[in-house]
């Protein structure tokens, strides 16, 4: 039993740096995409929205668009992406930037440094303290044993 209350705060510990380690990861590839990507006409296939929550929780909705694309070299690429501009629809022609050596890593996003950075930033924070919380609560019960 004693265990367990060790086990549960480092997993979640262990959960929130890789969660600080892939959001770090996605912000300086698109940060890379957007200052050496090359462009590409590209069309707007279809766009959805997920909605989560519901019951007693609230209702959040996240847009998703469907991209495809051809590289310079010829080759077709097809992505999803989260939080474009709302006003693009299924049909739409858009700029998409992707890198040389990784194309299916694309973005239709416009270039947003100050929102990237802070967006990321924020969630950094949260999943830090969310840290600091599972290693103080690991301290605590070690100290009360």
């Amino acid at each position: 039993m004693e265990a367990l209350l060790y086990l549960a705060p480092g997993l979640i510990a262990t959960g929130c740096v890789l969660g600080v380690v892939q959001l770090i990861r996605r912000a300086l590839r698109t940060s890379r995409t957007w200052a050496h990507g090359l462009t590409a006409e590209g069309r707007c296939l279809n766009t959805y929205t997920k909605t989560s929550g519901g019951h007693d929780d609230a209702v959040r909705s996240t847009l998703h668009h469907v991209y495809e694309y051809t590289t310079r070299e010829g080759e077709r690429f097809r992505f999803d992406e989260v939080g474009g501009d709302s006003t693009v629809v299924a049909g739409d022609h858009v700029v998409v930037r992707y890198l040389a050596e990784r194309p299916q890593w694309a973005t239709a996003l416009q270039p947003a440094r100050g929102r990237l950075v802070l967006g990321t930033g924020a969630l950094v924070v949260f999943l830090g303290v969310m840290i600091v919380g599972c290693v103080l609560f690991a301290v605590t019960v070690h100290s009360a044993m």
